[in-house]
This record gives structure tokens, C-alpha cells and sequence, in this order.
């Protein structure tokens, strides 16, 4: 156990605050004794009751001492029982003895000094009872305060330094918020950095929250008996405690507020008969004023600081409860929930739920304000007070149907984001397809439609909410008029001290009157998103009892399945697998082949357990490790991908980088296997990314792997390196699962597979299938034959053919010279982006500006629209109703009589009249003002969010491939909505409240000049924190708002590989990640509210000194100096002027820290573009190209200036109509020549030329539209089959159903009950990656261009499907110009022409004849290697 000097320190501040209460109810009977006046007659009881207090008091001093002495951590509840009864027994007591005072004219003695120091230590060990704990310090084993994470808080070794400031504390530095300080003072010296924010409290970190959730979740499970207990339930267990402690200081913030309109009457009247009272009553009641508010302004930072920590709190476990969920949601469930979807409830639904927990406070607010603001006119107005009751509901029940409207809207307004979401999430990730297929514009256009859907459901709740501040601001006056109105009914005399009191009690009911709406409106906007969210966590799961784990020394069987029926949908009558009965003994090599949507996938998938189970058993012994079709990649360094959270071995590590032939790449590579991987492996070629991927699985060295097809993305000698070393090598004793279409590795297998229709068709060895000709030696067959005719053309010359094309390929080729080849040419092109020699980043850390946001940030937003046109009417407005405010008021001040019996200077009914007039015309001037504001700011946020969306749209590939597309979508979501319903308030309301305040001190000033001696020095301080604390808050906003993007790039990425996880059981690592990022967030954030609340106690303070030295002054100064009724008036402002005060200097810093979203939204509204879409000058005849020829002459490509050339001297020539094929070893350059086809990379040097034309001379959009491509990653939408075959709808059914049955599609789309309208789902997951490939085909069909590229187009479909698309593609593009990149061989060997590249230069162009006739040409040597691979299979064809 250990004690620090904090602890030291605190313990003698409580022992002697507890003996200065003793000493101050001992001084209290003393005077007692002594004949100290008192308003009671029976002195023995008085005497008694105060010597019980001392008794208690010192009993809870011996209490205190025993709780220093036995270093406890919490108070016992006893003693904080006994304090907070002390508290309210001493509220009581001042407010009984001030309402003696005042009433009898009584001057102030040494016993009320003594009451009203007892008051304020009461106050302390209220605030003390309340927080429970005692902050002396205790020692922790090392272990419990270890990071989550390892290795992410070793960086810089910040675990101490970074020690939680708020935990540490001390009552006084919390109710003060100087616990800041020592932050302020770095963020003031220097911008802040992350790693110098202190930590958050334990009980605030993401850990500790969720474990408490969980813990109420399962109270309630076990409560209510059910698995699924009510998120509402869930949300009050675990936050009610916290709330229940907010409400306290909420409650005491309310009732001292009402204090000031009480005192107001009794003010006036002391002005009025100064000659009669005592000059120590009227400074009694300014200390009264100045008491009040410094409680009011302590309690009400607390509950804020509070409510916003409570946000905190709830925002980190919901997030992470949404985050363990998605990663165990069944396939179906993700299905019907897009990622942007998901993530939006991460996003704002989250956000909205947390709102309103900083509203649930009025819910108790509500019924305390409204009754002391009725009793306070009860006391002035008597029975007029229940006209002002009556008014106030009506202007309540009015508010609730607005709020039912509003919630309608909000909810509209959700639906549209999450449709305009979902559909920029996908856009975003495809953004390569669309580019290459000119798609860019339309899908722009549905964007911006849906944010046009969007922008009308924001404009109606705009206009709603312009409706509901006229009845807020008018409410004041609608309730004064039935209030002063019934009392000229009723006969009640109207002084200007009853009036005075009136009104400002009036302003004070207009928080509880637009709270209710608001409050109303937030409970309707929580409730639609807990609903969503609730809706989210019921989801289905993925079964976890549907494998049953066997030790490995029980079996010899690794895999079993018995009478498997599996589907994806649970649903389903139909299963997808069906009759499944497999068994693999332990290092088994089961091969698993079949045609396009057999189920192949489907059946892996079975075994890891993520389809749903019908029946039948599934029993696994051992790890497993899977290795998915599409590779997985997470940003990061290629090391982090493959360990995948384990430790570095080098011998291992070593090992399995040679057998996954990773090891030249890495040799290439700048920083080698720390070169950092773009979003999803996007600066990575397909055939890396699959290899990172199978390392990744080798590592884990698990006993179980199942591969998904892992060779269709590498070349055949890559391919072939792959299977002997990693396969058949490193994994030699493990049992192996792998999907494959390469026949040519069947023979190796122990055991086959053949999936047909969702069933196990065959099964058995080669031999024994071939033997059995039922169906497998159809794939065979289809194998055999491209073989056959490689062969064949391997070994004669096709003189006839040399001599049709000798001629122009001897004038196209120039380099038909053999360059030196290397064995493994894998320098990955693309890599170039990359790598740095700096740190290979190529993800850059998100742009933070630094320092103040720029004036021309301000400018930009105010004259966006018009030019600011609308800004200085919006500001007239405000000051036409503060004028008429502060006319009304003091007209009805200046013509009331100051004193019952005067007589008024007027008739009451015209006082009323012009009353009613002026505070009418006012609130139209505030109708006006909030329709001004509101359409101003709204088409702001539009103008800028379409200058985002284009500019984002217009730039090159290079910006997404290094940009994350988090950051993005947090810029279209966060920032957007601030624009839209936040940023137009913000901004509005600093030139309002400037307004309001001088307008206060206009009032203030008239009746007291002097009042500017202290006001002007006040001001001077109140500017110089505003100007210490904008630097810090600044950058702890700009952090926050960068540390939000990891949690939802993190979140996407782990729902896009929740397979993979799952499959190498790493969830708990994830799930921690997740923790780590969400504190990381949540310490800027909560530093941020609570350097707000720090601001805003110092503001408050200053303001009520300032506010009670005009009190004094205006009771010091001689009777007749001043009018009683307008310094009554003075007074109604001045209350209000610590709000005020602190709301300007308040609202220019959150309009600063919002602003942030301005700053972030226009960084990406200036873009730098690509080429111009269109050029006027350059119109091209609409059957260019017509022949197809492409020219390549002295092309030089590079991916940024400092980085080397990637193709460099390509100079050859495509021959018009012709078939060209492009090989090469993997990373040699294939895919960057196709990229430099279509301009997504501009030439360094040299020229592309097509048909004559000089494709940089045109714009991208006539190129790219006269281009067709079938891409290596087959993408598909979300929405239907037509949609995704002609997205821009350019053709008829029947001309869909044509290419649909050229691609092999037709029979299944027509099985599908919605036929050309079936269901594609996001990524197109519910169609299998052979068939993804089939509807890209089915699109170039359709497009029918003069140019086609196929970018290994057939490298995830089964040999007979290849041979038909092959067909197809022969005879439908036979008089066009076909350039294909292959791995296999044999689809490129048939070619007219053939170029093969080795980094980055043509090392050969020919025919492929000729090419074969050199045997130590490149092209021989891969035809040779493709070959060899198959030697053993055609052995065994021939054995048949």
C-alpha cells in the first residue's frame, strides 16, 4: 500500500473540513448563548437542535479520521448519508433565515456569517458525498494495469507519463476542472499529440465499460429469463447510478437558478424604500444573488460534464457490443445488412443514443422548474401564477405535435443517409471498375440524386425546426400576456417589481418549454436508433454448436461429416449442400473440384462452420487455418498481414516466406516485408496478395488448412512453386482442403472431391475417378484438350499462319529481341506507390491542419451561397429582436408603478397593447431569422458536400489507393451531418449571443456606467482563457476527429475477413484492437468536453463577480440617483449575464471546434483532379476506334516522381482485330499496361496511340467508353441481375437474357424466382466468384467494343467453363482486338500475338510460333514449365 502526497494532502483537507464544521456549529451556540438574535421563541429548543448538529458533527469527524487511518478507498455511506442531510438541512436553513431578514428589515449579525460559512463547507462535502470516493491512492499488481494490446502501448514508453489526470484528483480540482492544467499547459506551449493526452479513467475505458455492460446484459438475461433482454433494460441498468448522480447536481442547478427571479420583487422594493432599510439588507441580498449562482454555475458544469462522461461511457460499450456482433453475424444476417449500413450504427445511431443521455436530465429538470417558476409567481402574482400555469401547458401541448412531426423527419432523414451511405461505400470500393468502365458519371448522378432525397427531408425538418424556435421565443411573451392579463381580471396590482420578477421568471420558463420538444425530439430520435440498434444485436448469429471438437489423441480422422444438409439461408426449404458424408484422416491432401456454383466454396465454408447446419454431424480435431478466395488483406505492413498476431520466429518466419515464393518480392521491395499494403491490398498485385495470404495461414501452423482456390490468381510457374513447396512441403503432414481449378495438381491429391449441384457427385483418387466416367473426366477432358492444342502448337510451326501475320508483326515489333530473363521476375509495379525509402508508407497519416482554423475557412463557409448575401439580413433580424426585446421590457418596467399603491403612467390596457406589439414584432424577427439561417445553412452543407463528392469522384486511382476509405466515408457521414444540422446553429448563435450581450450591457450600463470598471477588466481575463484554452481544445477536437475514422476503417475491414478471424479463432485479438482504438478515441474526446467545462466554470465565475459588484453598486448608491423600476430591469438582464458572457466566448469555441468539419470537408474539395473527363476541341467519330490498332511507342510509366519507372521503352504495336496475349512472371508490369491503356496512370514519356489517336488528347470519358475490360476481382452491386449486367440501362431485356446465356448464366438466373430482377447483394456475396466473372463477361457481351481486355478474366472458373467463355470470346469478338492477361498458358498460346514482359520492358513480342521455336526464348520457357506441370497428368490421361 503506498501514499503520495496527494494522498497526504487529501487526508488533511478532509479531517479539517470536517473540524471546521464542528467549529462552526460550536461558534453558532456560543453566540446563541450569548443572546445572538433569533426569529424563534423557544430558545432551549434552538440551543438543543444546534448542539445535536455539533454532536453529529464531530461524530462524523471521528468517522473521517478512522477512514484516513484505515486508507479507505469510498466513504461510508452512513457519513455521506449524514452529509448530504447536513446540505440540504443548511439550504433550508439560509433560505428561512434570508426570507426573515428581508421581510423584517433585520441587519446582519455574527450568527449569519457563521450560517452561511456552514453552508458553503456543507456545499463542499455535498459535492464530496456525491463523487463517494476518497482518491487516497492504492498499490496495483502490475498485471491488471497491463495494455490490451501488446506492443501498442510500448511506443514511447507513455504508460506512466500518460497517467489518468481526472482519476488523481482532488474534490476541489474536480469541481474546479483545474485537474486540466497541467494539459493546458502543454497544449498552450505546442499543438498537442495524441501520445501527450493523459489516459482516461479506468471506469472510462472501452475494457472496463464493456465488461459492465456485459455484466447488466447478463442480470437481465438471467432477470427476465430470455436470451435477447431489452436494449432499454440493458441502457438503464448500466447507467442509472451515474445518471442518478447527474440528476442531484441537475437539481440543485435548477433550484438555485429560480433564486435570482424570487429575489428580484424584494430588490425593487429595496431600491424604492432605501431611506427605510438598512444598507447591510439590500448587501445581504446581493451576497444571496452571488450565492446562488456560484452554486447554480458549480452544479450545473458538474451535471454537464457529468451527463457528457455518462455519453462517453455508453457510446464505448455500444460500440463495442456492435462490434462483437458483427463479427458473429450469419451469412444471411450480413446479407441483408450493407457495411455502410453497419457501420452507420456505429456512427450516428450510437452518437444519437448518447444524445440523449445528456437530455434525460430534463426529465426530472422539467416538473422542479416548472413548479419554483410557478411558486416564485404565486409569491408575486398570487393567483395570477395559475394563468401562467395554464399558458405554459398550452404552449407545451402545442410543442408535442411539432416533435411527433420531427420525428417523422428524423427518422426519413436516417433512412435517406443510410441509403446515400451504403450506396458511397460501395462506390468508394469500386471505384477502379467504375473508372475503367466510364461508369464514374452516372454513378455521380445517383449520389448526388440520393443526396437530393436527403437535402428535401433536412430542408422540411429545418423548416419545422424554424416553426419551433418562433414559439420558443415567443412563448415568453404569448404566457406574459395571459399572465399580466388575468391579473387585471382578477385585480392583482401590477408593480414594476412584480413585473420585473415576472418576467424574468418567464424567460427562465422558456428552457423548460423548448426542453420539452427538444427533449421530446431527442427521445424520438434515440428510440429510432436503439430500435435499429436492437434490431442489429438480435440478428442471427452464426451456429456455434454446429462442429464438435474432438481431441486430436481420440481420432485419427480430422474431418467428418455425416449426412451434412447445409444452407446459407436458414429459411430455406432448398439446402445448398446436401447428403454431405466426407471423411479426412489426419495429413491428407483432399483435392475439391467441380464447374462454376457446384458448391465447392460452399462446402469449406461448411466445415468452418459458417453456414447454417440442417442436420447431420460436423466433427473437427485440431487448428485450422483458411485461406479465402478473395485474399483478405488488412492495412498495415506485409509482416503484420502475415504473423497475424503472433510472435516473430525469423527461422520460421524465413521458411515460410521461401515456400510461399515471397522472398524475391520482398528483395524488391525498399523496406522488404515492412513495405506497408494500401486499403484491402490495393497497391498490391492479385498474385501477392494471395501469397501474403497463404503465408499468413503456413505461419499459424495450424493442423487443418483449407484453401479456396488459392492458385487462380498466380502464373503457372508461381502456381506450380507454390504446390511443391508450400503444399506438398511445408504442409506435407498436415491435412489440406484446397478448392481448385487447375486439374494439372488433381494427381497429386490423395483423395478427390467432384461438387455438382450442392452434392459430392464422385469421390475418390485420379485413378480411380478417371476409371469411373461419370462426370469428372468432363473437366478433365475440358483440361486435356487446351493441353492437347498447346501442345500441338508447341510442336509444329503453323507456317500458314506465320505467313499471314509475318508481315505485321515484323512491322510492329521492335524489340523482338530476347532480354536476359530472370528466374522470378516478381517486382511488383504497383508496389512503387508505396514504397518510400523513407518508411514505405503508403497510407498516410490522416492531413491534420495545425494552429487556428484559417479565416478564409470562415470565409469559404459564409459566402459559399451568393457570396454571404444572406448573412447581413440574417444579422439584422437577430438585432431587430434583441431591439424589441429589450423594448418590451422596458416598457412595461418604465410604465408599471414602482410600488404598490402608485399608479400606473398609463392605462394598463395600452401598457399591455404595446407590450403585446413589440414582443410580437420580435418574435417574427426571430421566425425570420431561424428561416434565414436555415436555408442558409443548408445550401452550404449541399454546395460543399457536391464540391466534395465531385472532387472526390474526379481524382486519379492514387488518391484511393492510398486514402482509406474510412476517412472518406466519416467526412460523407460525421463532418456532413455537423453541416447540415449543427453548423448553421453553431456559427449563428456566436453572432447571437455578441448581440444579446450587448444588448445586456446596454441595460446594465444605463442604470450604472460604473459597472464598466469592473466589466471591462473582467472581459480582458475572460478573452485571455478564451485565447489559453483554443489552442488545446483545438487540437483535442482535430485528434478526436482523426481517431474516429480507425474504429470504422478498423469495423469494415474485420466484417469484410469476419470469416478469416473466425477461422483462425483470433476474435478476442480483434475484439481488444477494437478497445485500444476506441480509448484512443475517447481520450481526446473526453478531454475536449472537459476542457470546455473548464472554460466555461472560470467564465461563469467571473461573470457572477462581476454581476454581484452591480449589485452592490446599485445598493451603494444614494437614493434618487437612479429609477428603481429600470434598475430592477438591469437586475432581470443581469442575471442572465454569466450565461451570456460565457455563451459568447462558449460559442465562438464550439463554433471553432465544429468548424473542424468545414476545414476537414473542403481538404477534400480541392482534390487534384485527373484528366479531363471531355474535351470541346477533341470530338471523335462515334465508331472510333473502328480498327483497334494500339501503338505503344517509347511509354514510360511511373507512379510518382520520386519513384522509379515502372514500364519503361515499351515500344510495339496491337494489330487491329487481332487476339493479343500478355505474359510475364507476377508483378512484371501486365497490369500496369493495361492501367496505362485506359489512363488510370498517365505516361511519364511516350504516347499510346489508337486508331491514330493520341489517347492523352482526349478525354477519359471518350476513351474509357469505347474500352471494355473484364477485370481480374469480378465486382457485382447491390441491387438485381439486370442492374449489374447495364448499370446505365442502355439495353432491352431480351438483349440482357442474349448475353446471359453466352456467359452460361441464363438457366441459373431463370431458377431464381425474380428472374432478371434477383437479388444481388453487397459484393455480390450471394453469387459464387465464378459466377461474379460470368456477369463481368455477360457486361463486355452487352458493351460490344472494338477493344477488349481481359485481366485474367477466367482465373477463378473450372477448365470446361474456361474452354466455353474462351469459345464465346473467339466468336463474338472475332473481328476485334482482344488483348488477354493470362496465367494459364494455354488460353494465351492460341493467340495471334503474343508480348511478354520482365520488369517492367518488353522482353519478347512475336507470334507465339515463332516465340516456341527458340528454346531459350521466355515465352518456351513458361509453355515448357506449364508442360512439365502436367507431364504426370497426361501420363495418367493416357494410362485411361
Amino acid at each position: 500500500m503506498a501514499t503520495s502526497s496527494g494522498d497526504c494532502q487529501r487526508r488533511r483537507s478532509w479531517v479539517l473540513g470536517s473540524a471546521k464544521v464542528v467549529r462552526s456549529g460550536y461558534g453558532v451556540i456560543l453566540l446563541l448563548l450569548n443572546g445572538g438574535r433569533k426569529y424563534c421563541t423557544y430558545n432551549s429548543q434552538v440551543i438543543a437542535s444546534e448542539t445535536l448538529q455539533v454532536v453529529f458533527s464531530a461524530a462524523s469527524s471521528i468517522a473521517v479520521y478512522n477512514v484516513v487511518k484505515n486508507n479507505l478507498i469510498k466513504f461510508p455511506w452512513l457519513l455521506r448519508a449524514w452529509w448530504l442531510l447536513s446540505f440540504f438541512m443548511s439550504v433550508i436553513n439560509v433560505a428561512i433565515d434570508t426570507h426573515l431578514r428581508i421581510m423584517y428589515h433585520g441587519k446582519l449579525r455574527l450568527i449569519d456569517y457563521f450560517n452561511f460559512f456552514g453552508f458553503l463547507l456543507n456545499f463542499c462535502l455535498f459535492g464530496i458525498s456525491i463523487r463517494g470516493k476518497t482518491g487516497i491512492g492504492h498499490n496495483i499488481p502490475s498485471n491488471i494495469t497491463d495494455p490490451l494490446l501488446k506492443g501498442k502501448s510500448d511506443n514511447k514508453n507513455t504508460e506512466n507519463k500518460n497517467e489518468s489526470l481526472y482519476a488523481k484528483s482532488t474534490i476541489l480540482q474536480l469541481i474546479t476542472f483545474s485537474w486540466l492544467n497541467p494539459l493546458f499547459v502543454i497544449g498552450y506551449k505546442n499543438p498537442l499529440e495524441q501520445d501527450e493526452i493523459p489516459n482516461v479513467d479506468i471506469k472510462d475505458s472501452a475494457a472496463f465499460l464493456t465488461n459492465s455492460f456485459d455484466e447488466s446484459l447478463k442480470y437481465l438475461k438471467k432477470r427476465d429469463e430470455t436470451e435477447n433482454p431489452c436494449i432499454y433494460w440493458a441502457i438503464f441498468t448500466f447507467v442509472w447510478r451515474k445518471a442518478v448522480i447527474n440528476g442531484c447536481f441537475a437539481v440543485v442547478s435548477a433550484a438555485a437558478s429560480y433564486v435570482g427571479p424570487y429575489l428580484i420583487n424584494d430588490f425593487v422594493s429595496f431600491l424604492s424604500e432605501k431611506e427605510t432599510k438598512s444598507l447591510e439588507s439590500g448587501y445581504f441580498l446581493a451576497l444571496a444573488f452571488l450565492g446562488a449562482k456560484i452554486i447554480e454555475t458549480t452544479a450545473q458544469r458538474q451535471w454537464i460534464f457529468g451527463a457528457r462522461q455518462l455519453g462517453l461511457r455508453l457510446r464505448a460499450a455500444l460500440i463495442s457490443h456492435i462490434y462483437k456482433k458483427g463479427l458473429v453475424l450469419s451469412s444471411q444476417s450480413r446479407q441483408s445488412r450493407s457495411n455502410g449500413e453497419i457501420i452507420n450504427y456505429m456512427s450516428v445511431d450510437i452518437q444519437r443514443i448518447t444524445d440523449f443521455i445528456w437530455y434525460v436530465n430534463m426529465i426530472w429538470m422539467l416538473p422542479i422548474q416548472i413548479s419554483l417558476a410557478i411558486y416564485v409567481l404565486h409569491a408575486n402574482l398570487d393567483f395570477g401564477s395559475l394563468a401562467a400555469l395554464l399558458a405554459t401547458l398550452m404552449v407545451m401541448a402545442c410543442n408535442i405535435p411539432l416533435t411527433r412531426v420531427q420525428k417523422k423527419y428524423q427518422s426519413k432523414i436516417m433512412d435517406a443517409k443510410d441509403d446515400r451511405m451504403k450506396a458511397t461505400s460501395e462506390v468508394l470500393r469500386n471505384m477502379k471498375l467504375l473508372k475503367l468502365q466510364a461508369w464514374d458519371t452516372q454513378f455521380l448522378e445517383m449520389l448526388e440524386a440520393l443526396r437530393r432525397l436527403e437535402y428535401t427531408w433536412l430542408w422540411k425538418s429545418i423548416r419545422l425546426g424554424a416553426v419551433t424556435a418562433f414559439i420558443f421565443w415567443g412563448s415568453p411573451t404569448f404566457i406574459s400576456v395571459v399572465t399580466f392579463g388575468s391579473c387585471v381580471l382578477m385585480g392583482i396590482e401590477l408593480t414594476a417589481g412584480r413585473v420585473l420578477a415576472a418576467l424574468a421568471t418567464f424567460r427562465m420558463l422558456q428552457d423548460p418549454i423548448f426542453n420539452l420538444p427538444d427533449l421530446l425530439n431527442v427521445i424520438a430520435q434515440g428510440k429510432v436508433s436503439a430500435d435499429r440498434v436492437a434490431s442489429f444485436l438480435q440478428e442471427h448469429e452464426i451456429q456455434q454448436d454446429s462442429i464438435q471438437y474432438v481431441p486430436k489423441d481420440q481420432t485419427k480422422v480430422d474431418i467428418e461429416v455425416q449426412n451434412g444438409k447445409f444452407s446459407w439461408d436458414a429459411e430455406s426449404i432448398i439446402p445448398t449442400l446436401d447428403g454431405i458424408n466426407l471423411e479426412v484422416n489426419r495429413g491428407m491432401k483432399v483435392a475439391i473440384c467441380g464447374t462454376v456454383g457446384s458448391g465447392k466454396s460452399s462446402l469449406l465454408s461448411s466445415i468452418l462452420g459458417e453456414m447454417q447446419k440442417q442436420s447431420g454431424i460436423v466433427k473437427i480435431s485440431g487448428t485450422k487455418a483458411f485461406v479465402s478466395q478473395s485474399p483478405w488483406i488488412l492495412t498495415g505492413n506485409i509482416r503484420e498481414n502475415i504473423l497475424f498476431g503472433n510472435e516473430y520466429v525469423k527461422a520460421k518466419y524465413d521458411k515460410t516466406i521461401q515456400a510461399c515464393a515471397l522472398t524475391k518480392d520482398f528483395d524488391l521491395f525498399p523496406c522488404g516485408d515492412l513495405t506497408e499494403i494500401g486499403e484491402r491490398g490495393i497497391n498490391m498485385s492479385g498474385g501477392q496478395k494471395q501469397r501474403i495470404q497463404i503465408a499468413r495461414a503456413v505461419y499459424q501452423d495450424a493442423d487443418i488448412y483449407l484453401f479456396d482456390d488459392p492458385f487462380s490468381a498466380v502464373d503457372a510457374h508461381t502456381g506450380t512453386q507454390l504446390f511443391k513447396d508450400c503444399l506438398m512441403g511445408m504442409l506435407r503432414e498436415k491435412t489440406v482442403l484446397f478448392v481448385t481449378h487447375q486439374v494439372e495438381f488433381l494427381p497429386a491429391a490423395d483423395h478427390i472431391l467432384v461438387m455438382q449441384n450442392g452434392k459430392i457427385a464422385q469421390a475418390g483418387t485420379f485413378e480411380k475417378l478417371m476409371n469411373e466416367s461419370i462426370g469428372f473426366e468432363i473437366l478433365v477432358g475440358a483440361h486435356s484438350k487446351a493441353l492437347e492444342s498447346m501442345l500441338t502448337f508447341e510442336n509444329t510451326s503453323k507456317e500458314q499462319k506465320i505467313s499471314e501475320i509475318e508481315s505485321t508483326a515484323a512491322s510492329s515489333t521492335t524489340n523482338s529481341e530476347v532480354l536476359p530473363a530472370r528466374h522470378e521476375s516478381d517486382h511488383d509495379i504497383s508496389l512503387d506507390i508505396a514504397t518510400e525509402k523513407k518508411g514505405a508508407k503508403l497510407v498516410q497519416d490522416e492531413e491534420r491542419e495545425k494552429g487556428s482554423i484559417g479565416k478564409e475557412v470562415y470565409w469559404n463557409y459564409l459566402t459559399t451561397v451568393n457570396g454571404g448575401l444572406l448573412v447581413p439580413f440574417i444579422i439584422l433580424a437577430q438585432s431587430s429582436f434583441q431591439v424589441l426585446q429589450i423594448a418590451s421590457n422596458y416598457w412595461m418596467a418604465w410604465s408599471c408603478p414602482p410600488t404598490t399603491g402608485s399608479q400606473p403612467k398609463m392605462e394598463i390596457n395600452f401598457i399591455l397593447l404595446v407590450y403585446v406589439l413589440l414582443a410580437v414584432g420580435g418574435s417574427l424577427c426571430v421566425l425570420l431569422r431561424a428561416m434565414l439561417v436555415g436555408i442558409a445553412g443548408l445550401w452550404t452543407a449541399q454546395k460543399l458536400f457536391i464540391n466534395m463528392l465531385r472532387s472526390v469522384f474526379r481524382a486519379p486511382m492514387s488518391f484511393f489507393d492510398s486514402t482509406p476509405t474510412g476517412r472518406t466515408l466519416s467526412r460523407a457521414s460525421t463532418d456532413q451531418s455537423v453541416l447540415d444540422l449543427e453548423m448553421p446553429q453553431r456559427l449563428g448563435w456566436c453572432a447571437f449571443s455578441i448581440i444579446q450581450l450587448l444588448g445586456t450591457i446596454a441595460v446594465m450600463s444605463q442604470v450604472a456606467w460604473e459597472v464598466f470598471v469592473i466589466f471591462i477588466p473582467v472581459t480582458a481575463v475572460c478573452i485571455w482563457y478564451q485565447r489559453y484554452y483554443i489552442p488545446t481544445a483545438r487540437e483535442l477536437a482535430r485528434l478526436e476527429g482523426i481517431q474516429r475514422t480507425p474504429i470504422l476503417h478498423h469495423f469494415a475491414e474485420s466484417l469484410s475477413g469476419s470469416a478469416t478471424i473466425r477461422a483462425f479463432q483470433q476474435e478476442d485479438r480483434f475484439i481488444q484492437l477494437n478497445l485500444f482504438l476506441i480509448d484512443n478515441h475517447s481520450t481526446p474526446w473526453f478531454h475536449n468536453v472537459a476542457a470546455m467545462e473548464w472554460l466555461s466554470f472560470r467564465l461563469n465565475m467571473l461573470s457572477n463577480f462581476v454581476f454581484a459588484f452591480s449589485l452592490v453598486l446599485l445598493v451603494t448608491l444614494p437614493e434618487g440617483v437612479i429609477n428603481p423600476s429600470i434598475a430592477g430591469l438591469a437586475v432581470t438582464y443581469g442575471i442572465n449575464l454569466n450565461v451570456l458572457q460565457a455563451s459568447v466566448i462558449w460559442n465562438i469555441c464550439n463554433a471553432e471546434n465544429k468548424m473542424i468539419s468545414v476545414e476537414r470537408i473542403i481538404q477534400y474539395s480541392n482534390i487534384q483532379s485527373e484528366a479531363p473527363l471531355l474535351i470541346e476541341d477533341c470530338k471523335l467519330p462515334n465508331n472510333w476506334p473502328q480498327d483497334g490498332t494500339i501503338c505503344f511507342r517509347n511509354l514510360e510509366i511511373r507512379y510518382a516522381e520520386h519513384l522509379p519507372s515502372v514500364l519503361n521503352n515499351i515500344n510495339c504495336t496491337f494489330p487491329g482485330k487481332m487476339k493479343i496475349g500478355v505474359v510475364g512472371r507476377t508483378g512484371s508490369g501486365k497490369s500496369t499496361l493495361i492501367q496505362a491503356i485506359f489512363r488510370i496512370v498517365e505516361p511519364r514519356e511516350g504516347s499510346i496511340i489508337i486508331d491514330d489517336v493520341d489517347i492523352c488528347k482526349i478525354g477519359l470519358h471518350h476513351l474509357r467508353s469505347r474500352l471494355s475490360i473484364i477485370p481480374q476481382d469480378p465486382t457485382m452491386f447491390q441491387g438485381t441481375v439486370r442492374g449489374n449486367l447495364d448499370p446505365l440501362g442502355q439495353y432491352t431485356d431480351s438483349e440482357a437474357w442474349e448475353a446471359l446465356e453466352k456467359c452460361q448464366l441464363a438457366s441459373i438466373v431463370r431458377e431464381k424466382e425474380k428472374k432478371l430482377d434477383a437479388i444481388v447483394v453487397e459484393n455480390g456475396e450471394n453469387w459464387s466468384m465464378g459466377q461474379r466473372q460470368l456477369f463481368c463477361l455477360g457486361r463486355a457481351l452487352l458493351k460490344k467494343s472494338t477493344i477488349l481486355v481481359l485481366d485474367e478474366a477466367t482465373a477463378s472458373v473450372d477448365s470446361a467453363t474456361d474452354g466455353i467463355i474462351q469459345r464465346i470470346i473467339s466468336k463474338e469478338f472475332k473481328d476485334r482486338t482482344v488483348v488477354t492477361i493470362a496465367h494459364r498458358i494455354h488460353t494465351v498460346v492460341e493467340s495471334d500475338l503474343v508480348l511478354v514482359l520482365s520488369d517492367g520492358r518488353v522482353a519478347e513480342y512475336d507470334t507465339p510460333a515463332r516465340l516456341l521455336e527458340r528454346d531459350d526464348s521466355f515465352f518456351s520457357k513458361l509453355v515448357k514449365e506449364y508442360s512439365m506441370r502436367s507431364k504426370s497428368f497426361n501420363n495418367l490421361t493416357n494410362y485411361n
